[in-house]
């Protein structure tokens, strides 16, 4: 009994290999079941919900990353920072000799007393020829002369007051401060170095990385269909849909992102345009000069989806034979989404709701053929019906086609 349950178990595997067999070479001339010729399965178009993610090279940047140069040369006395320490708007991050420019501030400080000696000076001159002119002592002359004086004075401390603010402000260039919060970048210079605002690199880069900028690339195509449909290119960033972050290790980056501006201008040399993702970043994963991939996810409720096995590619354009109503078959040439599955294939052109197409045997067809259509659910059965109904040297020939 065990012997003829073994035996039994191994026909039944037999006949599904070559049923499998008879399936998958159906497109080959010799290996298509034998129950007519001109029987092939034929589907008629309809939609259904498909869901593709496009790709795109990314770069990660800083909301604001400040390159820090100093306004004023001279050799760094101190470094007050770390690379990847966060700082604060304002925060010292160098000192640069300042001994010159403390002297000078010293200088503009004696200026401006001097001159305030000589404006009071001036101003006690032309209160006493006040006094004198009132009493008709001198003329107005000698008044005129005397107020003019004393304006000339005022003049002289407010020009003093004024060097002195400006050598104030160059001492205080000495203190090189960060202008936002946020992370420090590389140091490339120690203490000693001469440094200037022509200096290459800067003295280091500060970014916030409290959310980050990904930039990526699209097509001016991708471009075109966006705007298209949405009607304007505002519009057309508010329709995308949240998008992911694919990090340099391969791993999803756990805050989605929003696309938030898109460049206004295509580049000539590239054809493409330039995108803005923008991600949370409270972790601070992510750094500014990272890399990475943008995903965005598509779904498309009411998509013409066709298997990848019913369609054929000549010079990169792909064709799928269509059966018209007196059954004549017609080699189709249709365009797909860039983006598929690896099974099927989302058609954008080429075939239209209520067409009907083969799904089997295409090799064997030839432009204007006439079929005789079939279900693919019959057409399935036949096969079944086939390989039960072969001899054992139909199944070893079968196998070799």
């Amino acid at each position: 009994m065990i012997i003829n349950q073994v035996m039994k178990f191994k026909s039944y595997l037999l006949v599904a290999a070559v049923a499998a067999t008879l399936a998958s070479c159906g497109g080959k001339r010799g290996g298509m079941p034998n129950f007519g010729d001109d029987e092939y399965p034929v589907v008629t178009v309809g939609t259904s919900a498909s869901a593709s993610e496009a790709t795109y090279p990314a770069v990660i940047k800083g909301v604001q990353d400040v390159e820090i140069r100093p306004k004023v040369a001279g050799f760094i006395t101190r470094v007050n920072v770390r690379e990847g320490q966060s700082v604060g708007a304002g925060q010292v991050l160098f000192v640069i000799d300042n001994a010159t420019y403390q002297a000078a501030v010293r200088q503009a400080q004696a200026a401006v007393n001097t001159a305030r000696t000589q404006m009071n000076t001036a101003k006690m001159a032309y209160d006493n020829s006040q006094k004198l002119h009132e009493q008709s002592i001198i003329g107005d002359f000698e008044l005129s002369t005397a107020k003019n004086s004393y304006e000339v004075a005022r003049a002289a401390v407010a020009q003093a007051e004024a060097a002195l603010s400006s050598a104030r402000e160059t001492l205080s260039f000495c203190y090189v401060k960060s202008p936002a919060s946020g992370v420090v970048g590389s140091l490339p210079y120690k203490v000693g170095a001469m440094v200037s605002s022509a200096s290459n690199p800067a003295l280091t880069t500060v970014s916030n990385n409290s959310s980050m900028e990904v930039y990526f690339s699209m097509t001016e195509k991708d471009l075109l269909a966006m705007t298209k449909s949405s009607g304007t290119a505002q519009a057309a960033i508010s329709a995308l849909p949240t998008v992911k972050l694919q990090l340099a290790d391969g791993t999803i980056y756990n805050h989605p992102g929003k696309v938030t501006k898109m460049s206004g201008v295509i580049d000539a040399a590239t054809g493409s345009f330039q995108v803005i993702a923008a991600f949370s970043n409270p972790d601070r994963l992510l750094k500014s000069g990272g890399s990475g991939v943008v995903i965005i996810p598509t779904d498309n409720a009411a998509a013409i989806v066709v298997p990848q096995a019913c369609v054929s590619e000549i010079q990169n354009k792909k064709f799928i034979y269509t059966v018209g109503k007196d059954n004549k078959v017609k080699y189709t040439e249709i365009k797909v989404a860039p983006q598929n599955d690896g099974n099927n294939y989302v058609v954008v052109e080429g075939l239209n709701i209520g067409d009907r197409y083969v799904t089997n045997g295409i090799t064997k067809l030839t432009d204007g053929m006439e079929i005789k259509p079939i279900t693919p659910a019959r057409y399935q059965q036949k096969i079944q019906e086939q390989a039960k109904a072969m001899s054992a040297g139909d199944i070893v020939g079968a196998m070799k086609k």
